[in-house]
Parts: C-alpha cells; sequence; structure tokens
C-alpha cells in the first residue's frame, strides 16, 4: 500500500490544532476580517466551540467563527491590506458565510501536505473575492496557514475559502479534482 510519507504524524501533530488556540494562549493583539468587508482588532480571550470572545479597545465583542475569514498580527495590518488582491467575479458572486460543512469549498488533507512539503506558492481565493498568496507552512482541520511577501503571516478560515490555485492556475479543490482527474501523485508518496 502506498503512504504518504510523514502525513500521518504531521496530522496527528496539527490536525485538531485551531489558529485560535495559538492566539487565546498568545493574547497578541490581531486583526480578523470578517464577511460583509468588516474587521475587527482586539485580543482573543476566549473562545467557545461557535464563538470567539475578544477584547477591543472598548470593550469584548463576541463573533461568531464563522463570520470569520482570516487573521493575523494587528502589526501587520497595512503590509497584509496592500498584499491582498481581488478577484472581482468571485466578489460578484456575493458569497457570504456557508454555515453547512457539506456546502463549503473542500480542499483534502493529502493535497494540502504535499504543498507544504514542496514549498509551492498558492493563491486562496475567499468568499467574498480576497485573493492571498503565500506559501502554505501550515493547516489544521479548521485552518490554512501562509507566510506572504515579506514573510508576513495570515491564517486563513477552511470554511471561508472558496478557490485554491498554484501559480500556473491548477485547481486544488476536492470537487475540481474529481471532475478533471488531473491530479498526480506527488514524489512524497512511498
Amino acid at each position: 500500500m502506498t503512504q504518504l510519507q510523514g502525513f500521518s504524524d504531521y496530522k496527528k501533530e496539527h490536525y485538531e490544532f485551531s489558529g485560535f488556540n495559538t492566539l487565546e494562549t498568545s493574547q497578541e493583539k490581531t486583526r480578523f476580517l470578517l464577511h460583509n468587508q468588516r474587521s475587527l482588532a482586539g485580543v482573543l480571550v476566549r473562545q467557545t466551540t461557535y464563538d470567539l470572545h475578544v477584547a477591543t479597545d472598548q470593550d469584548e465583542v463576541v463573533i461568531p467563527k464563522v463570520e470569520v475569514k482570516c487573521h493575523f498580527p494587528e502589526a501587520s495590518t497595512e503590509v497584509i491590506t496592500r498584499l491582498i488582491k481581488t478577484d472581482k467575479k468571485a466578489t460578484a458572486l456575493g458569497m457570504g458565510p456557508i454555515h453547512a460543512p457539506a456546502h463549503r469549498y473542500f480542499i483534502k488533507n493529502k493535497t494540502l501536505y504535499p504543498l507544504i512539503r514542496e514549498r509551492q506558492v498558492i493563491l486562496l481565493t475567499l468568499l467574498e473575492g480576497e485573493v492571498i498568496k503565500g506559501l502554505l507552512e501550515n493547516f489544521s482541520r479548521y485552518d490554512i496557514e501562509l507566510k506572504m511577501k515579506g514573510g508576513v503571516a495570515i491564517t486563513v478560515l477552511r470554511h471561508a475559502v472558496y478557490d485554491i490555485r498554484d501559480k500556473k492556475g491548477r485547481c486544488y479543490l476536492k470537487s475540481f479534482q474529481k471532475e478533471a482527474r488531473d491530479w498526480k501523485r506527488s514524489e512524497w508518496y512511498a
């Protein structure tokens, strides 16, 4: 039987650990990009299964996790804002949060893992059209971590992803892979 080298160990270590866990522990001031072109800056003080409790300069705000598209350190806001581009076609679709997991745009873990190992630049398009380009650094069940130009870190929530492609335009969504059947076995399989 052929296996993806190191995948099961990676999954054991990272899969259940959300980026929100790191934020809650670090108490770092964070910028959260939310649906409907909103954003919020604050410190994640507590999380529940479905909500985040964020302390802003004014008060504590409760945000449903499904409303969060991505997050990054507040100190990187200016740089990341310049780096995020917009796909007008995706924006024109007028999508918002997708609450039912079965209706989300799914990326297989066995697709993401080789992308980390191969150090490929990917482009993630979010539901409202934001395009985030960077090196895939890490993923969990809930999110995908990227390093953008200049080494700035951003974490994208998997439920906010509309599309994922490499620089050549090849799509890595599960639905596309099933239809196109252009998937090639990574060199990381043994």
